[in-house]
């Protein structure tokens, strides 16, 4: 760690366990023990605010990957995990949730400083979504059954049908919610008696690596979970075609997914991918005005606008697009951006150089369109990768600026004269992930839910979440679903069994 981040980490009073962890060399977890990269190869990680060395983390190669499959094979075809009953997995589970929350102050600080993120969003979001996903999906443990059919074919049978967890899960995780995607991949797979080889996001892979210090002291048997640090283009394209993953779970962008998806297909891997996403907001004329904004606003800068299913395309009842507007920028300009430790901390820096880079040139690119500058705009000089929260007016659904995933604080604006032409412009989009409404009219508003092409649709609110329901996409943005009693299904396979009686 070098005295920058030192000396951030002390301006804030990080605690001493966080220091501590960071202070270690970081090793990955394969069948219970922590382990270097077989080719010894490592990778700085770099604070975000700061632009400071952290730490450095192991760049596993395919040989780490085997060694990681070969332990989650051997728990799931005749380990300790394979034996538990479900009351046991449910225990263990619970424990794991236990630590978590107990950990939580270390566990959020972690996740801001090697993401840049909010710690109090951290803490309040990511890491009591942890817990809650975890605690959900332990109760599922013991309620996975099959039925009892009674066949209408002539003769004598007893049909049934069994629910058999699906095998060795290989998760690949995204950088913008590191332990929470992760709780999401990992709670119904522990819960079903999968076992697991998880390969974090290279840029944010340390809260992956102190939750692996929690599996261990919640006492889950070696290679029930797997922690396997890398490249996506080494390890997350091996675990696509490695012949010991029964399942393939993963959050990202569309493009990755789609390279993802074909190889795992090759192999007739079962698939989840959720993907991409570029969310349309609906502002109806009755909406409550200064409400939505704040709620628009909270839906599209939050963690920077680095979310996959922001809300990034506001279209907006012409009647009231300008008063939108004047409360819209109004509120942002109430949002601080500051360091991720900071506590009033609202929007932090990009993950990194190269998505400060790329989010900039998106805003060059919609200046360039035509599309007009109403707020901020402006990379923000170093130290950190910060951009201010970004708002155009008046934009075209032909723009690149709307059609493509910009993964950053900037919204895109545009007024309707009718709900037809809103629905037209929220679904002329290759992405389906979520959307929007605000209207204080509910007829208008379960009129309008039906014909809005997306996974998930939020009322007068963006965003809400909860590990009941399933969350996932339509179109580019992926098939499958994380959370919910939904998820389940991509985790079992379904037996049919036929005894014939005498």
């Amino acid at each position: 760690m070098d005295t920058i981040v030192k000396s951030y980490l002390q301006k804030f009073g990080v605690s001493e366990a966080t220091q501590t962890f960071l202070s270690k060399v970081q090793k990955m977890f394969i069948g219970g023990a922590w382990v270097e990269s077989s080719n010894g190869e490592t990778s700085d990680v770099i604070e975000p605010s700061t632009e400071g060395l952290i730490t450095r983390i192991p760049m596993g190669t395919t040989d780490d990957l085997d060694r990681a499959v070969q332990a989650a094979r051997v728990q799931f075809d005749g380990g300790a995990w394979r034996q538990a009953k479900p009351a046991e997995r449910e225990r263990m589970m619970q424990r794991l949730a236990d630590l978590i929350e107990k950990n939580a102050a270390e566990l959020a600080e972690i996740e801001s400083i090697d993401m840049g993120k909010s710690v109090a969003f951290a803490k309040d979001v990511d890491i009591q979504g942890t817990v809650d996903t975890l605690r959900y999906f332990a109760g599922w443990a013991t309620k996975l059954h099959g039925r009892t059919v009674e066949p209408s074919l002539p003769g004598n049978y007893l049909a049934y049908t069994r629910k058999e967890a699906v095998g060795v899960v290989g998760a690949i995780v995204p950088w913008n919610f590191p332990l929470q995607t992760m709780a999401w991949k990992l709670g119904a797979a522990l819960a079903t008696g999968c076992t697991v080889v998880v390969k974090p996001a290279e840029l944010t892979s340390l809260s992956a690596l102190r939750f692996a210090e929690l599996v261990q002291e919640a006492g889950i048997p070696d290679g029930v979970i797997n922690i396997v640090t890398g490249r996506g283009s080494v390890v997350g394209a091996a675990m696509a075609t490695h012949p010991g993953i029964d399942k393939l779970t993963f959050t990202g962008s569309t493009p990755v997914g789609q390279t993802v998806g074909r190889a795992a297909l090759d192999d007739m891997k079962r698939l989840t991918l959720e993907l991409g996403g570029k969310s349309p907001v609906i502002v109806c004329a009755d909406a409550d005005i200064p409400a939505a904004a704040q709620a628009v606003a909270n839906g599209v800068f939050f963690n920077s606008g680095q979310v996959c299913d922001a809300g990034t395309r506001a279209y907006i009842h012409s009647s009231v697009y300008d008063e939108f507007l004047r409360e819209l920028i109004a509120y942002t300009r109430t949002l601080k951006m500051a360091p991720g430790l900071d506590p009033d901390c609202f929007i932090g820096p990009l993950v990194s150089a190269l998505q400060k880079q790329r989010v900039t040139e998106y805003i060059e690119t919609g200046k360039a369109e035509g599309a007009e500058l109403v707020y901020g705009g402006q990379p923000v000089d170093g130290p950190g990768f910060f951009v201010e929260p970004t708002i155009f007016a008046n934009c075209r659904n032909d723009m690149r600026i709307v059609q493509e995933e910009i993964f950053g604080p900037v919204l895109v604006t545009a007024p309707f004269d009718d709900e037809e032409e809103a629905l037209a412009l929220a679904n002329d989009s290759p992405f389906g992930l979520a959307a929007a409404l605000y209207s204080n009219d509910l007829g208008k508003v379960h009129s309008l839910i039906p014909r809005l092409k997306a996974g998930s649709v939020y009322v007068n609110a963006h965003g809400t979440l909860d590990p009941s329901m399933p969350f996932g996409g339509y179109k580019q943005s992926g098939f499958g679903k994380d959370l919910g009693a939904e998820q389940l299904d991509y985790l079992l396979e379904t037996k049919a069994v036929w005894i014939t009686l005498p």
